[in-house]
């Protein structure tokens, strides 16, 4: 493995185009008003190269001394005096997490966006920022000024890849129980937008003179590179975005999806649809269209090397009389069940484990054969392994349910419930159990 502190990966062949580029993410989140529940919800698909593992990761909250560090992917940056609880994913070989949840009911997502200014070749990644706004912030608004002040101390940079060398800008979706932001940032620049309702993120900018807040150089900077002329209320996304090396087909449709998402009040059956999206084209989409196409790129991604779904969430977050609950999917969300996760108690190891290889174990290898066995023959095994997964989780989502009625505010409960751990370590058992069935059932078909 290659020594993270000083890249020395390949950088993208540009004569390869998009197919040289992996460059999805897409992320939703739906406030109480919009809600059937009257939760906040937070959804996140991760995309990345279809064979790189991305287990679920757990950080206990922590105490830190005065004066101490913390080693991030790439840089050494102060730590803070006290660090809360996060469950996220990471592929297996980064400090940081593609998206998450924390004790407080925070949760966050990254993507990938191109803009104007270049990137530091070292730096804060932005699965870095996505950690450190989980740990950092008590609450939405906090985990904004988490990120937008690391941004400006330390800047972006560094690749976000194994084999490539490759840094890249980010946007955030941040939300807890009651606010939600929209937050891009080029380079030490950045723009926030708090979100009404409903909001939707993908790999470009969309802040345009709707912003609520900008960093102090912002809209000079862009003027001084003659992005913007100084007319009129600042226009971010159209000062900052660069459609040079990424055009606008690779994130239009899968954003546009997202966006009719908000047109109807949502559940959670609302958003784990969203997050297994193929637009038309069937239980598993399998991509009938060139990388020139819109409908090439679905919410549920099945393009690699462009992209692949490997980790998906859906988080319904505190409301007040409920504790957080985080629904987790290892691979295409499409192929395999979202599992019932609550932060507060201590997650099965087996979701925990994986690296480079299925040898080294762990429940994302495990359903990624799943994913591997469906995509050789779609036409056969998606409609059945889909109907399994459906009525299993269903299922569960009525068990998770019961138990969180019973919880009642998590600051009632003294911390981390026994009930939370033994409900995973039962719903894991069962869903072995499942995966065993199911695999042999599709080998068969």
């Amino acid at each position: 493995m290659p020594d993270a502190s000083r890249p020395e990966r390949r950088r993208p062949d540009e004569a390869a185009g998009v197919k040289g580029l992996r460059i999805a993410c897409d992320s939703f989140v739906a406030l109480p008003a919009r809600t059937v529940s009257g939760n906040t919800i937070f959804a996140k698909n991760s995309d990345r190269p279809a064979g790189e593992c991305q287990p679920l990761k757990q950080i206990a909250a922590a105490d830190w001394p005065a004066g101490d560090r913390v080693r991030c992917q790439y840089i050494e940056i102060d730590q803070v005096p006290h660090t809360y609880a996060v469950l996220g994913a990471a592929p297996y070989w980064l400090w940081g997490f593609e998206h998450g949840l924390n004790e407080r009911g925070v949760a966050v997502g990254n993507h990938t966006i191109f803009t104007k200014d270049p990137v530091d070749d070292v730096g804060l990644q932005g699965m870095d920022l996505v950690r450190l706004a989980l740990e950092r912030g008590g609450s939405a608004a906090e985990a904004v000024e988490v990120v937008t002040s690391l941004i400006e101390t330390y800047g972006q940079g560094g690749s976000g890849y194994l084999d490539t060398h490759w840094p890249y800008n980010n946007s955030f979706l941040i939300a807890d129980a009651h606010r939600a932001f929209l937050l891009e940032a080029s380079a030490r620049h950045w723009a926030v937008r708090e979100v009404r309702g409903t909001g939707s993120a993908s790999n470009h900018t969309v802040i345009g003179s709707d912003w609520n807040r900008l960093s102090a150089d912002c809209a000079e900077h862009a003027r001084e590179q003659g992005w913007w002329d100084g007319q009129g209320r600042f226009d971010f996304a159209a000062a900052y975005r660069d459609l040079s090396l990424v055009p606008a087909v690779i994130s239009s449709g899968r954003f546009a999806r997202t966006c009719q998402a908000a047109k109807q009040p949502v559940d959670l059956g609302t958003v784990k649809r969203l997050l297994r999206d193929h637009y038309d084209s069937g239980t598993v989409y399998r991509p009938a269209h060139t990388p020139d196409e819109e409908r090439y790129y679905s919410v549920c991604m099945h393009a690699d090397p462009v992209g692949t779904t490997t980790a998906s969430m859906a988080a319904q977050l505190r409301g007040p009389d409920s504790v957080p609950l985080y629904w987790a999917a290892l691979g295409n969300p499409c192929v395999g069940p979202f599992l019932p996760l609550f932060p507060s108690g201590k997650v099965p190891a087996e979701l925990l484990q994986g690296r480079e290889t299925a040898e080294t174990g762990g429940a994302w290898w495990r359903f990624h054969e799943l994913v591997t066995l469906v995509e050789e023959a779609p036409a056969r095994r998606a409609g059945t392994v889909r109907a399994f997964w459906d009525e299993w989780e269903s299922e569960q989502a009525e068990r998770a349910r019961s138990l969180r009625s019973r919880f009642g505010d998590a600051s009632a409960n003294g911390g981390v419930p026994q009930a939370a751990t033994s409900f995973m370590e039962e719903m894991w058992s069962q869903a072995v159990t499942a995966l065993d069935e199911i695999l042999d059932r599709a080998r068969r078909l």
